[in-house]
């Protein structure tokens, strides 16, 4: 885990960048720029340079992230990657959005719970993929050893069983539920990685969408949520296409009206070459 000043800058960078790729500028030069921005005192400068070299070469991000594996997370570098997959269809902007709130997230005390339950709700609104997506997820170091083993078991049973499912048993609701209905109490070896309330949430949502238990988790639990896209705002395109439109309508009705006059003069559209004589002045039969 890093210093919160750094997660404090990699928010800013994101954002920054999602912000000004909005006008259309070249990433070198982006790079260029926030690296003035960001705090000295951090190591993320170092980052940015080494990634505006790797850029310049490959014109990717994610095998310069994964090269810097002691400070980006492969979970980070996963989303890029995926965002930057010419196959996919994961947007870039998207990636940038939920790379900027998982760092805001990480600078304000956060949990293994709302690390795994963010991550895993973006591999699932994005179908991003959830083997190697949750392989990256495991390799985080926010988490033991315990919470591994137990991702690694999501891993092959997701699909399976439900996510609620997988939660609640590994919650601290399970084994007072068990004691309640008389039924066998888990191990006491047996971790349970998830608290009270994520336990009686994901219970009330067994057999429902996820999303439904993400949402749930979102208003109860206040854990962050996924952005979603934003459409482009083409309001300022509006105008000036309804302007175009308008005067080709308007050339379009006064060709008409000159048809129904007598015909159209096709004279107005010659073009006056040098050296030569244009329509108009033609000589007339009887000058000849």
């Amino acid at each position: 885990m890093l210093e919160r000043e750094e997660y404090v800058e990699q928010a800013y960078l994101f954002k920054a960048l999602y912000e000004r790729m909005q006008e259309n500028m070249a990433t070198q030069d982006l790079l260029k720029w926030i690296k003035e921005e960001i705090l000295s005192t951090t190591n993320l400068p170092m980052a940015l340079d080494y990634l505006a070299a790797e850029l310049k070469l490959h014109g990717t991000f994610a095998p310069a992230m994964e090269k810097l594996s002691h400070y980006f997370t492969p979970f980070q570098t996963y989303v890029i990657g995926e965002a930057e997959n010419p196959r996919g269809k994961f947007d870039f902007r998207v990636a940038l959005k939920v790379l900027e709130r998982e760092a805001e997230y990480r600078s304000n005390a956060p949990t293994p719970q709302g690390i795994f339950l963010y991550e895993f709700e973006c591999l699932s609104r994005n179908r991003l993929g959830y083997d190697r997506g949750l392989d990256a997820i495991a390799l985080d170091p926010i988490f033991d050893s315990a919470w591994r083993e137990w991702i690694t078991t999501v891993r092959r049973q997701v699909g399976l069983i439900d996510i609620a499912d997988l939660i609640y048993v590994r919650s601290q609701q399970y084994p007072i539920d068990c004691r309640r209905q008389g039924r066998e109490e888990p191990p006491a070896e047996f971790p349970m990685l998830f608290g009270q309330k994520e336990g009686r949430i994901a219970m009330a949502n067994r057999r429902k969408d996820p999303l439904l238990l993400f949402a749930a988790l979102h208003r109860q639990l206040n854990y962050p949520a996924v952005p979603k896209l934003v459409p482009v705002d083409q309001t300022r395109e509006i105008l000036p296409n309804l302007a175009r439109r308008v005067d080709r309508l308007e050339t379009r009705i006064k060709l008409v009206e000159e048809e129904q006059r007598g015909g159209i003069d096709l004279t107005k559209f010659y073009e006056n070459q040098p050296g030569k004589r244009s329509s108009g002045n033609l000589p007339k039969d009887d000058e000849r």
